[in-house]
Parts: C-alpha cells; structure tokens; sequence
C-alpha cells in the first residue's frame, strides 16, 4: 500500500534528521531524483526542519533579529513544502494519466499529495509523541496523557492511510478523478503581497 510505502520513509527522514537534531544541519537525500522516494524523503524533511524551527520561535528568550530570520526561513519552508506537494501530485498526475475516467467519477476534497502531506506531518506528531511517552524525567501523570494522545495519533494514522489508499485505489479504477489547483501563495509573491509590492522601484 502506497501509505505504508510512504510512511516508512517519512520514518527513515524523522530518524536521520534525529542523529544531529540541527535545523542548520547539511541535507542529503538518499535516493535518486527520479524516483518517488526521492519527493517523499524531501518532502517529509522539510516539514521535519519546520517543526524545529517552529520549536526555537517560541522560545520567549529569542532575540527578535533572530526571530525574523526565523519567520523568513519558515515563509521560505512553506513555499518549499508546497512546491514538494505539487510535484508528488504531478507524480500521481503522470502515473494515471490513462485511466479512462467513469462517467460518473467524482471528484475528492484534496489532491493524493496533499493527503500525503497530512501524513508526512503526522508521522512528526507520532515521533515526538512517542519521545514525550518514553521520557524517564517526566511524572507518570505527563506519560500518561501523553499515551493517551498518542493512541489516538496511531488511530488517525490508520485511519488516513485507509482513506489515501482507498483515493489512490478509487483513481486507478476510474470512481475519481485528479483535478490539481497550483497553490497561489500570494504572501511571497511583489505583484500581490502590498507590502512588498510598496517596496518596489
């Protein structure tokens, strides 16, 4: 199942990520441009850095340059994670491409990548759930709720994995159909952000 597929390397990129735990770490992803794992890994990298950066943010210690240059590389983290979206949708796009649609297939809420992209975040909420679950400088109170939480995440990722791999499998067989809107960010973009556009000339 393409879920459990993915999952797994959004596991591998949480772990490698894990051996420094430095946002400012060097990235090397380990498998080739062309493949599907290739966006996966990057993908869930991306969205592993950002959790961190948005760890360090909310220090209330924080010098405010510093805070700002973190707000910027956050902005510049969502355009990547964004980008890493709508290639794995062109991905699934190329792979369907001659499927010949029912006339009666429907359309889903959100595109295959953007399902992936709520498991890629979820495998963090799973991982660092887990950590706060295996402390040994927590009270059991902490643990407690902590693993209560946590089963709750693995439902979800039962569940979700269901439903992405029901999508894919509804899309094979012609009952959906892939309709991919190209995400138009406009907070980092001169022409329609106002404030940006006032800077120009």
């Amino acid at each position: 199942m393409f879920s459990e597929f993915a999952f797994k390397i959004f596991q591998e990129s949480i772990d490698t990520y894990h051996i420094k735990d430095d946002v400012y770490q060097e990235f090397h992803n380990p498998y080739p441009k062309d493949k599907i794992e290739h966006l996966l890994y990057r993908k869930n990298w991306i969205d592993t850095v950002q959790w961190h950066y948005e760890d360090i943010i909310r220090d209330p210690e924080i010098d405010p340059v510093a805070a700002l240059d973190l707000k910027r590389k956050i902005d510049a983290s969502n355009q990547d994670r964004t980008d890493l979206v709508e290639y794995i949708d062109s991905y699934f796009l190329k792979k369907y491409q001659s499927v010949q649609v029912k006339d009666d297939a429907t359309i889903n809420t959100e595109s295959p990548a953007w399902a992936i992209d709520r498991l890629s975040i979820l495998a963090l909420k799973i991982y660092h759930m887990q950590e706060e679950v295996n402390r040994t400088d927590a009270s059991p109170e902490h643990i407690k709720k902590c693993n209560e939480k946590l089963q709750v995440l693995l439902e979800q990722r039962k569940d979700l994995s269901a439903a992405i791999d029901q999508l894919l499998a509804d899309i094979e067989a012609g009952n959906k159909y892939m309709k991919v809107y190209k995400q138009m960010k406009m907070y980092n973009d001169d022409e329609l952000n106002p404030v940006l556009r006032g800077q120009k000339g």
